[in-house]
């Protein structure tokens, strides 16, 4: 009878291989193109993930393929035609010049590791950059989730999806993971040089608006952290831009489904400042590493039309950090300070000497048994 593994094939150890170090940033990910069955198969997977929709399946499933998988995917793939690059999504381009400065910056440093990208959800999936980097011969690897902020819907949901991949693995990797970087000084002076460029360029309005993802307010309730977290970034970086308190806002946007969500919401921010009488309003999304279609269409193209319609006379969406010089020696640091202790840089190589001795010691070793 014959016995069929469940592992992957892998090519046999070889003694004294230089062991690699390897950075995986990873995103939530994004449809290969902006069209209706892209979107849809996108939309599949992303809202199939219990860690997104916390509902018995039984009930969401038939939700999911009878009614939003039906109806969602031609109106989300208009939008994201709206803000759709000649390179591709706006997330997928940023995130993987962000790996490619990343590797870049810390090879400068000294520091020598294989940074690659993956996304959540579409592709490049987790799994396919895991087995990039074990061919690539890493032994170690750090995962990098771009969620600033800790959700269990978010950061969580990442590492399920490694840990997936793991049961694969005949041969595992040492892992670690960033859970979180929300407070990172590094961090916050990043997204206060971002505003203060465009303060710069655009004058500083009468009203900063800080706009974080939204999730239902039950997640909150349950001990999810990703509201606190958020509210202080929200306070760290104001102290950095020495704004008082009635000078800037939180709210949190991407609302979907009946549920109750983290409040205030944006729009309805939007429609209260309106009314207050603010008339130049900036907009700055610190939880979004990256442009995407939740910061390009619903914020700066939908924001602009709410705050505008509703009285205000200026609306200025400020870009997220994509490829800003801060965000990447942010990373930079964040990812140096994981990798302590790992032989990353030149001096933890093996030289050619060195390695041709511990081979000879395996060979003579094997030949005794």
């Amino acid at each position: 009878m014959a016995f069929s593994s469940p592992f992957a094939a892998e090519p046999p150890h070889r003694h004294g291989q230089p062991e690699r170090c390897g950075v995986l940033l990873v995103n939530l990910g994004t449809p290969e193109s902006p069209t209706a069955p892209a979107v849809r198969r996108y939309l599949a997977q992303f809202l199939s993930d219990p860690r997104v929709v916390e509902l018995p399946r039984a009930l969401w499933l038939p939700i999911l393929h009878g009614i939003i998988l039906r109806t969602r995917p031609a109106k989300s793939a208009a939008k994201y035609a709206s803000i759709w690059l000649p390179e591709g999504s706006p997330l997928a381009v940023w995130t993987a010049r962000q790996a490619t400065l990343l590797q870049g910056y810390l090879g400068e440093r000294g520091t020598r590791v294989v940074v690659r990208h993956a996304m959540r959800y579409g592709q490049p999936s987790i799994a396919r950059e895991l087995d990039e980097l074990k061919r690539a011969g890493c032994t170690r690897i750090l995962v990098l989730p771009m969620y600033p902020q800790y959700s269990g819907t978010t950061t969580a949901s990442v590492m399920d999806d490694v840990h997936r991949w793991g049961l694969t693995q005949r041969t595992l990797p040492e892992l670690r993971w960033v859970r979180q970087h929300h407070d990172e000084p590094a961090y916050i002076e990043a997204l206060a040089q971002r505003v203060l460029e465009t303060w710069q360029r655009e004058g500083r309005g009468d009203h900063l608006l800080l706009s974080f993802h939204g999730v239902p307010e039950r997640t909150l309730q349950l001990g999810d952290p990703y509201h606190c977290q958020c509210l202080k970034t929200a306070r760290l970086l104001a102290e950095r831009l020495t704004l008082p308190a009635d000078r800037f806002s939180v709210s949190f946007q991407s609302r979907f489904g009946r549920a109750k969500w983290l409040e205030p919401s944006t729009e309805a921010t939007l429609h209260a400042l309106a009314k207050r009488g603010v008339k130049h309003l900036q907009v700055f999304c610190p939880g979004f590493p990256a442009d995407c279609l939740e910061t390009l269409e619903e914020i700066a193209l939908e924001g602009r039309q709410e705050f505008l319609s509703r009285g205000g006379q200026r609306y200025d969406h400020i870009p997220c950090l994509n490829d800003h010089p801060a965000w990447i020696r942010a990373l930079v640091e964040i990812t140096q300070r994981h990798l302590q202790g790992w032989p990353v840089g030149d001096a933890d190589q093996p030289r050619p000497a060195e390695l041709e001795a511990q081979r000879q010691r395996a060979l003579a070793a094997g030949a005794k048994q």
